[in-house]
C-alpha cells in the first residue's frame, strides 16, 4: 500500500495565480544571480516544491552555489528548503548530494555566531533521517558548553528529539542532560533539560526535583509550569507519591505567574479531594479572575469553577466562598457577570444568603451611578433576576428586596422593570405577610412609572391584589391622578382652543430721547402687547399613553376598574358610596372610548379594546354573579395554575441536574483503587491526556468507541463510480471550524498512476487549507490523501473537485475523473438553544433576513410534523408543551437555536388541518425563519424544504 502521509512541514502561502517560474530560469538565477535575485529564486524554488513539483536538477545547484553562502537570510530560507527536499531516493536509500549537505552543517553547528548555531540546531529536530544525523552527534554535545543561552537550549531540544526518535545515536543522553541540569543556571535552558528528564527519564527528574524542592518558589514561570507537569504524571501513575509532592504544588499556588498559578490550582483538584486543598485551588481561582484583565481567562477560570461546583463533595465547600466569589463581578464584561451570578445564586445558602442580598443591592445602587449604557441596563435586569431568585428560594429576604426593587418600575430600563414586577407578582400571590408592604410600595411608585408596559403591569397587579376598602380607594385617586381632569375629550379640546391661556399683557417700552429735525429733543414712548409663553405641558402618564393611541392600557384599566368596583360592592354597604364608586368607574371607561372615537389621539381605538371595554361597562350595569366570580376570583386562580406550572417546569430541569450529582449508591459495591484497571476509574484517567484527546478527536471514553466507527459508515461519500480507473470516496469529520477530508483513492488498472492528485476546490464560506501532495500508485494499489477546510460562518457549503493524474509509460495528455460533489450540511454547526419570550421577540424584530417556507409534506399529523421539523433542524422548541398540547385544528410554536460561531436563529411554525378534513389530509401552512445572516437564513430554509420531500419520498 501506498502512503501518502509526509512529515508535517512549515506552511508557507502561495499564490496562484502567478504563473511559476521553469527549472532552468531558477537554475540561471541561482548560479549567475546576485544575493537578492538568488534569494528570490530560493522562495520560489520553496514555494514550488511546497506546491508539489519536484526539482531534482536544482539539487546541485543549491549545494554549490547557496550552501556556502553567507548571508543570513538565504541561510533562514535553507533552513526551510532542507526540511521540504526529498533527502531519499524512491526505494528509500539516502541521496549521495545530503553527504555535501551533512558536511556544511557540521560546519554551521561549530560556527562563532551563536544564531547560526542555534537555528542549525532547531532544524535538526525535524530532521528525520538517521545516516544525517550520526555525523553531527559530536558537534551537537559540544554546543551543551558554548556559552549562550540560545545554542545550549537548543542543543537539549535537539538531543531531546534526537534520543527520541534514535536512541541508539546517543544512548546516554538522559545522564548527559541530568549532569548539565545541576550545572546550568539560565532558566529556559534548565526548562527544556527538566521537560526531557520528564518524558525519557522520570527517575533522574524526580531526583533533582528532590534536591531543589524548597527552592521551587524562585525559579522562572516555564520552568514552574513543567515542574506541575511532573509532579501531576508522577502522582498520577504512582498515587503514593502524592504525599511527598503535594506541598510543592500548595507552595506554586503563590507564585507570581498566573499560568503557573492555574495549572497548580488544576493539578491540587485532581490529586486531592481534601476540603483544605479545594478551598485553596478555588481561592486561586477567584484571585486570578480578579487580577485578569482579559474577558476570555476570566470565562475559562469561571468555568473551572462551574466544574467544582458540580461534585457535591466540594460543593459545601464552596458555599464558603460565596462571598469571594461575588467580588468577580467588579468585571465590566457582562457574560463574566452572568456566570458569576448563576454561580453564586447555585452555591447561596441560608447562612450567606443575606450578606449576599447586601452584596447585590450595593451593586444595584452602582448601576444607578453610571451612565446608561446597553450593558448596564441589561446588568441591572441580571441582578434583579438573581435577587428575584434570592426571594423566592429563601423567602426570609424578600422583605428586604422588595423596596429595594420596587426603585425600578420609575426605571427607563424596561427590561429590568419587567423582570420586577415578574417577581413582584410572584412574591404577593405566595407570601401573604408580604402583600400590604408590596401594596403599599406599588401605590407610592405608580405615580412615576413612565413606560406603558410596566404602567400597564403594575395597575393589573393592584387591580387585582387591592381587597381592603383603603387600598382601593388609595388606588382609585392614583388612577385618577395619572388620567388627569375627564371627561378626556373635553378637557383636551378646551386645552386645544386656549381658553385657559392669560389675556394678553400690555407692556409700556421705556423712554427713549430722540432728535427731531428741528434740532430740538424730544421723547418717545411705544405701547406693544405680547402673548405670555405657554410653558410645554406634562400630561399625566395614564392620558398620555392614551393620547398616544395606547388603548390596550385603557382595556387594562376598564378590567382594572372592574375588579375595583365589584370588590368596594362587597365591601361597602352603603348604596350611595357603592353607586358613586360605579359611575366613577363607568365614567372613566366611557370617556376613554370617547376618546377613542374621537381622533384626538394618534391612533383610533382598536375594536378588540372597544369590545373589552364595553363588556366592562356591561358587567358592572348588570352585575351579574356569575361576572363577578370571574372578576374577583377566577383571575387570581389562573394566575396561581401559571405560577404553579411554572415551578413544576423548574422542578423537572433541577430533576435532571441533579441526576448527574448522584455519585454512590447505598447498594454499591465498594471499589478499591489497587484493584481496579485505570479505565474503570475516572478519578485515575490522566487529564492531560483526556484533555488532549477531546480537543483533537471531540471525544472521550470507551463507551463511545462503538458509535464513533459505526457513524463513519453514515458519513462515507462516494466520489466516483466502481467502474472509473481511479474509485474514491471521501471520509468527512467535522469538528467545529475545520473540516477533514479523508479521501480513499483505489487504482482500479493494470497502470502505474504517477503524480496522482487530488484538486479540490470550495463554493460558500469554506476554504481549502493547504493542497495535498501528489503521490504515485501502483497497479491496483490504494492510499489516503487527507485535506483540510475552513469554515468561517454557518450555511451550506460545496467542495467539488477531481483526480489528475498521468499515466506510466504513455504519450497522452494528463487524464481527468471528475468527482461527485460533497455538500457541508448545517447541521452540523447548529445545537438546541433557549432564550426568554422577551429576548426572542426582540431578536425577531431585529433580525432583517426572513426565509417564509411553504409546508410541503404528507406527514398528517400536527405534533408529528413539530418533532419532525425539530429533528431535521437541530432547533429546540420554546412554546411550552402544555401550550401546543391537544388538539384544534391549528398550532404556532416557536424554534429557537445557535451556531457553534454564535449566529442565532429564530423560526415560527405555523401549520393547520382544519376539523372538516379526512384523517389522510396532509398539514399545511408555513414556517419563517430569521436570522442575521442571509446565508443561515437561506440555508436552514434549504434544510427543511430537503427533509420535507425526503420524508415525503419514504412514505409515499
Amino acid at each position: 500500500m501506498a502512503s501518502s502521509e509526509q512529515p508535517c512541514y512549515t506552511l508557507i502561502n502561495f499564490n496562484m495565480d502567478v504563473e511559476p517560474p521553469n527549472e532552468m530560469t531558477l537554475k540561471n538565477d541561482i548560479e549567475n544571480g546576485d544575493t537578492k535575485t538568488r534569494t528570490e529564486s530560493l522562495k520560489k524554488l520553496i514555494y514550488m516544491i511546497l506546491n508539489g513539483e519536484k526539482m531534482p536538477g536544482l539539487l546541485m545547484s543549491v549545494i554549490r552555489f547557496l550552501l556556502p553562502m553567507t548571508d543570513h537570510t538565504i541561510k533562514k530560507l535553507l533552513l526551510i528548503f532542507w526540511e521540504i527536499v526529498p533527502k531519499t531516493h524512491p526505494d528509500g536509500k539516502l541521496l549521495q548530494e545530503m553527504i555535501l549537505v551533512c558536511d556544511a552543517y557540521r560546519k554551521d553547528l561549530q560556527h562563532p555566531n551563536e544564531f547560526i548555531r542555534g537555528s542549525t540546531l532547531r532544524f535538526l529536530c525535524k530532521l528525520k533521517e538517521p545516516e544525517l544525523l550520526e555525523p553531527l552527534m559530536p558537534a551537537i554535545r559540544l554546543c551543551l558548553e558554548h556559552r549562550h543561552s540560545y545554542v545550549r537550549r537548543n542543543a537539549v531540544m535537539a538531543i531531546f528529539t534526537i534520543y527520541k526518535n534514535f536512541d541508539f545515536l546517543i544512548p546516554d543522553a538522559p545522564e548527559l542532560i541530568h549532569t548539565f541540569l545541576e550545572q546550568e543556571q539560565d532558566a529556559s535552558c534548565k526548562r527544556n533539560a527538566f521537560m526531557m528528564l520528564i518524558h525519557v527519564d522520570q527517575d533522574r527528574a524526580l531526583d533533582y526535583l528532590s534536591t531543589c524542592i524548597d527552592q521551587i518558589t524562585s525559579f522562572g514561570d516555564i520552568l514552574q509550569l513543567v515542574i506541575v507537569e511532573l509532579v501531576y504524571k508522577v502522582c498520577h501513575a504512582n498515587p503514593s507519591e502524592r504525599a511527598r509532592f503535594i506541598r510543592c504544588i500548595y507552595n506554586l499556588l503563590q507564585s507570581s505567574s498566573p499560568a503557573v498559578r492555574y495549572e497548580a490550582a488544576g493539578t491540587l483538584v485532581t490529586l486531592s479531594s481534601a476540603p483544605t486543598a479545594i478551598k485553596a485551588a478555588a481561592s486561586c481561582y477567584i484571585d486570578l479572575i480578579i487580577k485578569e484583565s482579559d474577558n476570555n481567562v476570566k470565562l475559562i477560570v469561571l468555568d473551572r469553577l462551574v466544574s467544582l461546583r458540580e461534585d457535591p463533595a466540594h460543593e459545601k465547600v464552596l458555599q464558603e466562598l460565596v462571598m469571594d466569589i461575588l467580588r468577580v463581578l467588579s468585571s465590566s464584561d457582562l457574560e463574566v457577570r452572568r456566570k458569576t451570578l448563576d454561580l453564586a445564586m447555585d452555591l447561596v445558602s441560608s447562612r450567606n444568603v443575606e450578606e449576599m442580598v447586601l452584596v447585590l443591592k450595593k451593586e444595584v445602587s452602582k448601576t444607578h451611578n453610571v451612565g446608561e449604557h446597553e450593558d448596564t441596563g441589561k446588568y441591572r435586569q441580571l441582578l434583579v433576576r438573581t435577587l428575584h431568585s434570592c426571594s423566592v428560594k429563601f423567602p426570609d429576604v424578600a422583605a428586604q428586596v422588595i423596596p429595594l426593587l420596587m426603585e425600578f418600575l420609575s426605571d427607563t430600563n424596561e427590561l429590568a422593570a419587567a423582570d420586577v414586577l415578574v417577581f413582584v407578582r410572584e412574591a404577593i400571590q405566595r407570601f401573604d405577610q408580604l402583600k400590604p408592604l408590596i401594596v403599599t410600595k406599588l401605590l407610592e411608585v405608580f405615580a412615576s412609572i413612565r413606560t406603558v408596559r410596566i404602567h400597564r403591569a403594575a395597575l393589573w397587579i393592584l387591580g387585582e391584589y387591592c381587597t381592603t376598602s383603603d387600598e382601593i380607594q388609595s388606588l382609585m385617586n392614583e388612577i385618577r391622578n395619572s388620567l388627569g381632569e375627564i371627561p378626556i375629550v373635553d378637557d383636551e379640546m378646551r386645552k386645544a382652543a386656549g381658553e385657559d391661556t392669560e389675556e394678553e399683557s400690555i407692556v409700556i417700552s421705556s423712554q427713549k430721547r430722540q432728535l427731531t429735525e428741528m434740532g430740538t429733543y424730544a421723547t418717545q414712548s411705544a405701547l406693544s402687547s405680547a402673548a405670555p409663553k405657554k410653558e410645554v405641558e406634562t400630561r399625566p402618564p395614564l392620558r398620555g399613553f392614551l393620547m398616544d393611541g395606547d388603548f390596550f392600557v385603557g382595556a387594562s384599566l376598564a378590567t382594572v376598574l372592574t375588579k375595583l368596583a365589584l370588590r368596594f360592592i362587597g365591601l361597602n354597604t352603603n348604596v350611595k358610596r357603592q353607586n358613586t364608586f360605579l359611575a366613577e368607574s363607568m365614567l372613566i371607561m366611557a370617556t376613554v372610548i370617547h376618546l377613542g372615537k374621537s381622533g384626538l389621539a394618534k391612533n383610533n381605538i382598536t375594536d378588540d379594546d372597544l369590545d373589552r371595554i364595553a363588556m366592562c361597562l356591561r358587567v358592572l350595569a348588570e352585575r351579574h354573579s356569575l361576572m363577578s366570580e370571574i372578576f374577583t376570583h377566577d383571575c387570581r386562580n389562573s394566575l396561581q395554575t401559571l405560577i404553579l406550572t411554572k415551578q413544576a417546569e423548574e422542578k423537572e430541569q433541577q430533576k435532571g441536574l441533579d441526576k448527574k450529582l448522584v455519585s454512590v449508591q447505598a447498594d454499591d459495591p465498594i471499589n478499591f483503587l489497587q484493584l481496579m484497571a485505570k479505565a474503570d476509574n475516572g478519578g485515575t484517567e490522566d487529564q492531560l491526556t483526556m484533555s488532549l484527546s477531546l480537543a483533537t478527536m471531540g471525544t472521550t471514553g470507551k463507551k463511545d468507541l462503538h458509535d464513533i466507527s459505526a457513524s463513519k459508515l453514515s458519513k462515507v461519500t462516494q466520489l466516483t463510480g466502481f467502474s472509473d480507473p481511479v474509485y474514491a470516496e471521501a471520509y468527512i469529520n467535522i469538528n467545529q471550524y475545520d473540516i477533514v477530508l479523508d479521501v480513499l483513492v483505489v487504482n482500479q488498472t493494470a497502470d502505474t498512476l504517477q503524480a496522482c492528485s487530488l484538486e479540490l476546490a470550495t463554493l460558500g464560506d469554506l476554504k481549502l487549507v493547504e493542497k495535498p501532495q501528489p503521490i504515485t500508485l501502483a497497479p491496483h494499489d490504494f492510499c489516503n490523501i487527507k485535506a483540510n477546510v475552513k469554515v468561517a460562518s454557518t450555511e451550506n457549503g460545496i467542495i467539488f473537485g477531481n483526480i489528475v493524474y498521468d499515466v506510466s509509460g504513455a504519450a497522452n495528455d494528463r487524464n481527468v475523473v471528475v468527482l461527485n460533489d460533497i455538500h457541508i450540511d448545517i447541521m452540523d454547526y447548529i445545537v438546541p438553544a433557549t432564550c426568554t419570550d422577551q429576548e426572542f421577540r426582540s431578536m425577531w424584530a431585529e433580525f432583517e433576513w426572513e426565509n417564509k417556507v411553504t409546508v410541503n409534506t404528507n406527514i398528517t399529523d400536527l405534533h408529528g410534523y413539530l418533532k419532525h421539523v425539530l429533528k431535521s433542524t437541530n432547533m429546540r422548541c420554546l412554546t411550552p408543551e402544555k401550550a401546543i398540547s391537544g388538539e384544534c385544528g391549528f398550532m404556532a410554536a416557536n424554534l429557537y437555536a445557535r451556531s457553534i460561531f454564535g449566529e442565532d436563529a429564530l423560526a415560527n411554525v405555523s401549520i393547520e388541518k382544519p376539523a372538516s378534513a379526512t384523517p389522510e389530509t396532509p398539514v399545511t401552512g408555513h414556517i419563517r425563519i430569521r436570522a442575521k445572516s442571509q446565508g443561515m437564513a437561506l440555508s436552514l430554509g434549504d434544510k427543511i424544504n430537503l427533509s420535507q420531500k425526503k420524508d415525503a419520498g419514504s412514505k409515499s
